[in-house]
């Protein structure tokens, strides 16, 4: 059978991005997945085992000039033997090279965030990452933002402002929640106690050194942290006695185990280990950046603050410590989970982005 889209993303390492991609090729049919390797520390999401790969090798996050022109030209080949009517790419790295790859076929590319806000770049490589996207937006047919705010802040930098946006939200399956004991004892935390969960990549763009302030300015509450990636050692030497870092952890176990969630990230697209709190009836206390508020409503299912320490400590000080206030907030917000981020409304946003090109 013919691929119809071709989607290409650098890695699939475990986190959102990977299971809104895994969920789109899954699901529609016809779609087939090139992405190289995850490197380092990282491990990749299991999704990769249900759906249609092939391997680019030299494709991956780290930058190196040989290695990525090494893998734009097996990813031209590959293009050249699927031919596919689109080629969707996702993230920077892929976008770049994804999108100079030659064909007749229609480009396609999702911002699932945007790295202006990432310390880890310097304000020279920031500067050529919009060069570089000015000029990829004029080769692509729909860019696609992972949140309305997202794509408003990308086209603030003139970045596709003559192009077709839309915005499509990550479509989210609830986790099959365990018994919290159960889930506590598997992570080896105590089973008793009010814990607050940060669960991401160990990076610099999502802030952990700044959870673990907050941590050590609330010892009365306990902290649990999940995820991996370069700064995961680092983070376990500098973590405070209320806090117990464990690694890579299974999201049911982890957000059956906590009872608010927290995000301290500089830059997010529309998260959706968030969405999966809040489908796991968990309040969430988040940092404003990116389209974090289109997921949690302020008030209602939790809370949206700046990324100042003070007032991120006040917030998680003001809800965990309000039992019943955080179990309201939870009730909400799985409700409004629910609702606003279904798999189906998310797939035929895709379907409908795809049959307008095919028609065009």
């Amino acid at each position: 059978m013919a691929t119809q889209v071709l989607h290409v993303i650098a890695r699939m390492n475990i986190g959102g991005t990977a299971r809104y991609v895994g969920e789109i090729v899954e699901k529609i049919p016809n779609s087939k997945l090139a992405t190289g390797y995850v490197q380092g520390s990282e491990i990749e999401d299991l999704c990769v085992e249900r759906i249609a790969i092939e391997r680019v090798p030299h494709l991956g996050r780290k930058v190196s000039i040989i290695d990525d022109f090494r893998a734009w030209k097996e990813l031209e080949k590959l293009v050249k033997e699927l031919e596919p009517a689109i080629v969707h790419t996702h993230t920077f790295k892929a976008g770049l090279i994804g999108r100079l790859v030659r064909g007749n076929h229609k480009r396609v590319h999702t911002f699932h965030g945007h790295l202006f806000n990432d310390r880890s770049f310097s304000r020279i490589e920031k500067w050529l990452i919009v060069i570089f996207e000015k000029f990829l937006a004029k080769r692509t047919d729909v860019l696609i933002s992972v949140g309305e705010k997202v794509g408003i802040e990308i086209r603030a930098r003139g970045i596709g402002n003559d192009q077709r946006w839309i915005s499509i939200a990550p479509g989210v399956n609830p986790l099959p929640l365990v018994v919290r004991d159960e889930a506590r004892k598997a992570l080896g935390l105590p089973v008793n106690g009010v814990f607050i969960g940060w669960m991401a990549r160990m990076a610099h763009v999502k802030n952990p050194y700044l959870f673990l302030e907050i941590a050590k300015n609330l010892p009365e509450l306990n902290f649990v942290m999940a995820g991996g990636g370069d700064l995961l050692e680092l983070i376990k030497q500098a973590a405070p006695k209320n806090v117990k870092v464990v690694g890579w952890a299974d999201a049911k176990l982890f957000w059956s185990a906590v009872d608010c969630a927290i995000s301290t990230s500089d830059n997010e697209g529309m998260p959706v280990a968030l969405i999966e709190a809040q489908l796991s009836a968990l309040p969430v206390v988040a940092a404003n950046v990116g389209s974090v508020a289109e997921v949690i409503e302020n008030g209602v299912t939790g809370t949206i603050t700046s990324n100042s320490l003070v007032e991120m400590v006040e917030a998680v000080r003001s809800l965990c410590t309000d039992v019943a206030t955080m179990h309201s907030m939870g009730k909400a917000a799985k409700i409004q989970a629910t609702r606003k981020f279904g798999i189906e409304t998310m797939l035929q946003k895709h379907l409908g982005v795809y049959s307008s090109l095919n028609t065009a």
